[in-house]
């Protein structure tokens, strides 16, 4: 194999593959990354066995051929090359070494066998659709912070997609971690309609989202029922689902909270912003004393002091209190893309349901604490 590769292009391609790839492996070749040139282009491919990862750049292929090296190893030297660099990558005849080399910078890394390099199977799809990836990427934002990151509890480390009858056909987008829930709908694209539910990891979520962040073409996705690949222009990840049945979400989003609280996002924010500052680590809890237009948050640590703040609000029904985790209350408003959220709420046991008076198709709902 033998071929000559801009630097830039190069660097794309290994940035996007390279980060599914594990630092610790007990498998050497899971290490690598596998290195395929042919015609006029080279496609870079790594996988960690759950999600694989590949992508093609333009190059000038003299030799056609296949081979793997250690992916840490070559990205970080590519990365440190200057720009505009031509970078040629050489594997001749027994020599067990990928020569890398860029004017005066030269690199030889050990090679394994490119037949030992694992595929993750292609077929089985049997839903295909098209999506924009602003769609996509939307969707994922509006959700992916409430996915868990407790290991215990995998069935709920991901983002669930699922499509429904709701005013048309949506595809919609759900994570939950037990204390919060993140909702977000799009319009479903033709094709999508009657998919199976499909509940995608969080590891997956975040190398999908590095893809989006650099896509400007639709963004082809397949399912089945135990994969999903998505095609965004050169790049394909692939990635196999979560197993297990994902909650029935809809029992826990509240219907008839009938008392309305409409705040100042940004000063909401800020506000419970200052007042956690001596909150408690472990719960970080909030006390919020609604009463006729007006909100009093409050936070009691008997070993840092207690802070309070109040806001105005608009508010008509009975006083009362309820507490939430700080770090939840910044998360959703972070997610408000209107001046003022909107807070549903029943009583201080119940659920809270956060909405967006500028984004009618997302909600949150906010498990309460005890205060």
């Amino acid at each position: 194999m033998r071929l000559t590769i801009e630097r830039s292009a190069l660097l794309k391609a290994l940035n996007h593959v390279q980060s599914v790839v594990e630092r610790r492996n007990t498998i050497p070749i899971l290490s690598n990354v596998l290195v395929s040139a042919q015609g006029d282009s080279l496609r870079l491919t790594a996988t960690d066995l759950d999600i694989e990862i590949s992508e093609g750049a333009p190059a000038e292929v003299e030799r056609a051929g296949q081979t793997t090296a250690p992916a840490n190893y070559l990205y970080d030297f590519v990365r440190k090359l200057p720009d505009g660099a031509a970078v040629k990558l050489d594997v001749s005849g027994d020599d067990p070494r990928l020569f890398i080399s860029a004017g005066k910078s030269r690199l030889h890394l050990p090679i394994l066998p490119a037949g030992d390099f694992p595929a993750m199977p292609s077929d089985g799809f049997e839903t295909r659709f098209e999506i924009e990836p602003t769609d996509l990427a939307r969707l994922i934002d509006k959700t992916r912070f409430a996915i868990s990151t407790e290991e215990t509890r995998y069935y709920l480390n991901g983002i669930f997609f699922h499509t429904i009858e709701a005013d048309g056909a949506k595809l919609r987008a759900v994570a939950t971690d037990g204390h919060l829930l993140a909702l977000a709908d799009a319009p479903a694209p033709k094709g999508a309609v009657g998919m199976p539910g499909v509940h995608v990891p969080s590891k997956t979520i975040n190398e999908l989202k590095r893809l989006l962040d650099d896509a400007s073409d639709v963004v082809e996705i397949a399912v089945s029922p135990q994969k999903i690949r998505f095609q965004l222009g050169d790049a394909v990840l692939t990635s196999k689902l979560i197993d297990g049945s994902f909650p029935e979400y809809a029992r826990v989003i509240p219907k008839n909270n009938s008392k309305r609280l409409k705040i100042d996002n940004k000063a909401f924010s800020n506000a419970v912003d200052r007042v956690a500052t001596v909150s408690a680590e472990r719960s970080r809890s909030v006390r919020l004393a609604i009463e006729k237009d007006k909100v009093t948050l409050t936070v009691n640590n008997p070993d840092a002091g207690v802070a309070t703040e109040d806001l105005p609000a608009d508010y008509g029904d009975e006083a009362m209190e309820i507490g939430f985790n700080a770090k939840y209350l910044l998360d959703v408003a972070g997610q408000i893309e209107g001046t003022e959220a909107v807070f549903e709420l029943a009583d201080s046991g119940s659920p809270t349901l956060v909405r967006d008076e500028a984004d009618d198709q997302a909600l949150y709902v906010l498990m309460p604490l005890r205060v």
